[in-house]
């Protein structure tokens, strides 16, 4: 099964995300090794764009939501976000 946002098709759950936000995740999560100055201009942009589209969090949730029922297998491909990965203590290491 194909899910396209308008003429576009969605390959995986981050193709999903960019084409129903209109924008590249990027701009709501960051990258990794950003400068304080990007964030806060990254941030900046964001706050511009909620304020221009006040229903844009409920509207994406609720599109989400009947993206995700429709097509569960979608969202087995490409993780939106690794998780972060857990330090174990080193095996003989002192506590």
């Amino acid at each position: 099964m194909r899910t396209y946002i308008g003429r576009q098709q969605a390959m995986s759950a981050a193709d999903f995300a960019e084409l129903a936000l209109g924008t590249p995740v990027e701009l709501w999560l960051g990258v990794e090794g950003e400068t304080d100055e990007e964030r806060a201009a990254r941030e900046d942009a964001a706050r511009d764009i909620l304020a221009d589209n006040p229903n844009l969090p409920d509207d994406l949730v609720r599109i989400a939501a009947q993206v995700i029922e429709e097509n569960p297998d979608l969202f087995d491909v490409v993780p939106l976000v690794r998780p972060a990965r857990r330090r174990t203590a080193r095996k003989g290491a002192a506590a």
